[in-house]
């Protein structure tokens, strides 16, 4: 039964010479689990939230959406309130209430649910998420993952038909992001609550969902199955790089063989690879020995309240120049702290950082840039251009244009340069920020999950883009991140923080190789396999050889 549909909807956003969507049309039906999924900027976020008509964005909207056959505008407010249900990207930005249970009843005393309706509902959702060591806590005091469990468990309590999720794994780590996805399969499964999900990491959602829509430049492009997808996508230049790792590896070596064998899963991968008989090369690894340290933490420790337990603890940490290092982690281990300390945004109570072997006590401008994880903070004008030519004047930069020309052709957002930062999607305004940060030519980067909001190939220009900054001007790039497959393909040293101390250090292929959660699913697939255990695609690549097929 048709719960959801579109016919011939088109937007517009203010002052936009283009439509955002064009001439969509779709019918979901009750039960599906939708992904919804495309570059940045082809509109997936702007259709999501369309669907809920209180936070739909402003502009002009052509065509109509329905729910249950009725138009938006003929619904009750109440009915599109309670069920169709919202999860967005940031956590921070849903949640309204200082205490956790507060936070779960909040929407029903909204719509007027009685303190009995509340209290069995509130039970038995408590239950079935596990939340009840939280209930008394204060949501500030949550982690990423709790706050978005939170948020999820306070929607359903509505009873809603429909969720709507907008990137919903983004800032959450690893481990927290496949609980919520298979939190989100139990809901779609067992309740037969209808999902719609746009997001860009694919790897779980493609044996979960039995529909992918992908959208391109705002035009419907595909709309089908998953499987049926990777057989379209196999040979596609640029979309190509949605598929999951396990399907990319298979059709790695033989392309275009028997597509219904293609595996989507790591388990599928791991039968289909012990059939298959591959010599190997052993990989040269290279490690940046020589260089010396630029930056150094010794004895740090930091806590934003006293009386409060530390968020960093007698922390250290080296650096060295011409690296790209990468801080991995559970959310709320204090990782951005550990950014924000290092760029002197706040102060360690105890311990020393050292510039170059100096003490630091302030940060000269033009040695150090840091990119915020919210990229709204970053920016003061109302046009990226204009906050470009600010960040110039402020520098005193020479040759600011031609710089400033030359970083918005590598990160393609050329024809974005004179639209307001927050009309951007969330990838076209990360790739914004990163050229803020970039303009003054820095000795060290600073960045705070800087893939989040990314589609694959805007991933990929940007690992380029720091690589050869990296490699060719010198630049030291320390990076906070939950994206383990991009850190496994660009990162040269990584680093794991617990309980707010640095427990290890090694260079990134190592560090993957050893672990067993915080890994790719490259290794995961071919670990205790019959083929030499590799961490990435490109290191199959190099080090496989076919021998024969079977």
């Amino acid at each position: 039964m048709e719960i959801l549909s579109t016919q011939q909807v088109s937007f517009t956003y203010p002052n936009a010479t283009t439509r955002a969507i064009q001439d969509i049309n779709i019918q979901v039906q009750q039960g599906d689990f939708v992904v919804l999924c495309g570059p940045s900027g082809s509109g997936k976020s702007t259709l999501l939230r369309l669907f809920k008509p209180e936070i739909a964005p402003h502009g002009s909207l052509e065509g109509s959406l329905s729910f249950q056959g009725k138009t938006m505008d003929d619904l009750e407010p109440s009915m599109k309130a309670k069920e169709l249900g919202m999860v967005f990207q940031d956590p921070e930005n849903q949640i309204a209430m200082d205490n956790v249970m507060e936070e779960l009843i909040f929407g029903m005393e909204n719509l007027g649910f009685t303190t009995e309706q509340m209290r069995k509902k509130v039970a038995e959702m408590v239950n079935f998420f596990g939340l009840n060591h939280l209930l008394d806590k204060k949501t500030d005091e949550l982690s990423g993952g709790e706050k978005q469990l939170v948020n999820l468990a306070a929607i359903l309590l509505l009873d809603p038909k429909v969720l709507l999720l907008d990137e919903p794994t983004a800032q959450l780590d690893p481990i927290a992001a496949k609980d919520f996805i298979y939190m989100l399969q139990r809901l779609n499964e067992e309740f037969g609550i209808t999902v719609i999900i746009v997001e860009h990491r694919l790897e779980e959602l493609f044996t979960i969902a039995n529909r992918v829509i992908m959208l391109e430049k705002g035009v419907k492009r595909f709309d089908t199955t998953p499987r049926e997808l990777v057989s379209k996508l196999a040979n596609h230049q640029t979309m190509r790089g949605y598929l999951p790792s396990a399907a990319l590896l298979y059709l790695s070596f033989y392309p275009g063989l028997y597509p219904e064998e293609i595996p989507l899963n790591v388990k599928e991968a791991r039968n289909w690879l012990k059939a298959q008989n591959f010599d190997s090369e052993e990989a040269v690894l290279v490690d940046n020995l020589n260089n010396q340290p630029i930056l150094e933490l010794t004895e740090v420790d930091f806590r934003y309240e006293k009386g409060k337990p530390p968020v960093l603890y007698n922390l250290d940490l080296t650096i060295r120049g011409g690296e790209w290092h990468a801080i991995v982690g559970a959310n709320g281990t204090g990782k951005s702290t550990l950014l924000k300390m290092i760029g002197g945004i706040v102060k360690q109570q105890h311990g020393v950082i050292r510039y170059n072997g100096k003490k630091v006590k302030k940060w000269d401008r033009k040695s150090l840039s840091y990119l915020p994880q919210n990229p709204k903070l970053f920016f003061i004008q109302d046009t990226i251009k204009k906050e470009y030519d600010h960040i110039a004047l402020q520098h005193g930069l020479e040759n600011a244009e031609d710089r400033i020309q030359e970083l918005l052709c590598k990160f393609n957002i050329k024809h974005l340069q004179d639209r307001h930062p927050y009309d951007l999607s969330g990838g076209e305004l990360q790739k914004a920020v990163l050229i803020g940060t970039l303009l003054t030519e820095p000795t060290i980067l600073l960045i705070d999950e800087p893939t989040k909001g990314l589609d694959p190939e805007s991933k990929r220009a940007l690992g380029e883009v720091i690589s050869g900054l990296v490699k060719e001007e010198g630049l030291t790039v320390i990076m906070v991140t939950h994206d383990i497959e991009f850190t496994s393909n660009y990162a040269t040293r990584c680093s794991m923080l617990f309980q707010g101390e640095i427990t290890v250090t090694e260079n990134t292929r190592d560090f993957f190789h050893e672990n067993t959660y915080y890994t790719t699913v490259i290794n995961r697939i071919t670990r205790n396999n019959r083929v030499h255990p590799v961490v990435t695609l490109e290191e199959a690549k190099r080090t496989w050889l076919v021998q024969s097929q079977s």
